[in-house]
């Protein structure tokens, strides 16, 4: 998608802290870190949103989780705890439309969220 913020970064046009890169996904460092670890690890398949996600999907979603908790094990954060957090449009703070798995960790994180 041409005007997506985060197919930009993907394609290396805008630039970012890219913390993990694979054929499947890339992982960067948010800019308004909301935990002093604050990654956004997206598919390089555009997905605007959680409702489009496909039954052919299933294993790239998966993959994003599964990045996520290598990411979250090599800073040091899988036996602390972290979160990992997907939105789906405005009402839950989605605000760029290619999904996005955030991970959040390096504090107490409360509940519930937001």
């Amino acid at each position: 998608m041409s005007d997506c913020l985060f197919c930009k970064i993907r394609d290396g046009l805008i630039p970012a802290k890219v913390v993990y890169r694979d054929d499947e996904c890339v992982a960067f460092e948010d800019i308004n870190p909301q935990a002093p670890t604050h990654v956004l690890f997206i598919p390089r398949k555009h997905i605007p949103t959680v409702n489009d996600i496909a039954p052919e999907d299933r294993a790239l979603v998966g993959h994003l989780f599964t990045s996520a908790a290598k990411v979250a094990r090599e800073r040091g954060h899988a036996d602390g705890g972290y979160r990992l957090v997907m939105n789906t449009h405005q009402d839950a703070g989605q605000t760029v439309f290619h999904i996005h798995l955030h991970l959040l960790a390096g504090r107490p994180l409360a509940w519930p969220p937001g």
